[in-house]
């Protein structure tokens, strides 16, 4: 597993890069895992949005469910048996997830420290099958991404595998975001 400190409770804040965007996540130890609470609010592609998202994960930032809902009463709700199988909230098995190994939410940054609390630090990319959800349409689809350790608890590369999206990642101590440009950057909470 990477270099990161044990999660203590946490508030962290994040601003888009350019335009309009900002979220408030709360990351809080929770019974035998990690639970994660975020309001997110912006505009994609056009598209503005609100939207509240929680992740339950398992001790290795394994994702055991997902619920978001926006404001304008979409919703995704996904579970996994953090062995690669995903169902709906109801049990209907998603077979199209199959072996994905976690979330990625365009909207947010907070994914990327989900994926990055999983990597060996070792030099080598690995690649991780993602079901991710875009901020236009809120629809998952298969997407598969490469994080390569840059510097160890500190820098990370991130690239979409079709080649079409590179950014270099810098991390806290806790594995989140601090800069990512032209996507995200920290802000203080006070």
């Amino acid at each position: 597993m990477a270099t990161f400190r044990p999660l203590s409770p946490t508030l962290a804040r994040w601003r888009a890069w350019e335009g309009d965007g900002l979220e408030q996540a709360s990351l809080r130890p929770a019974g035998n895992g990690v639970a994660i609470s975020s309001v997110v609010i912006g505009t994609r592609n056009g598209n503005e949005y609100g939207v509240h998202y929680a992740f339950a994960c398992n001790p290795d930032w394994t994702i055991r469910s997902l619920d978001l809902e926006t404001v304008d009463g979409q919703h995704v709700a996904v579970r996994s048996d953090s062995l690669g199988t995903w169902t709906d909230a109801s049990g209907r098995h998603l077979p199209e997830f199959d072996g994905c190994d976690g979330i990625d939410l365009e909207g947010t940054p907070i994914t990327n420290t989900l994926a990055l609390r999983r990597l060996d630090p070792g030099d080598r990319p690995v690649e991780q099958k993602m079901l991710y959800v875009p901020f236009d349409s809120f629809v998952p689809f298969l997407d598969e991404q490469r994080y390569s350790c840059l510097d160890p608890g500190r820098r990370y590369r991130y690239e979409a595998v079709d080649g079409s999206f590179e950014a270099e990642i810098e991390v806290d101590g806790d594995g989140l975001v601090v800069s990512y440009p032209p996507l995200f950057h920290r802000v203080p909470l006070s």
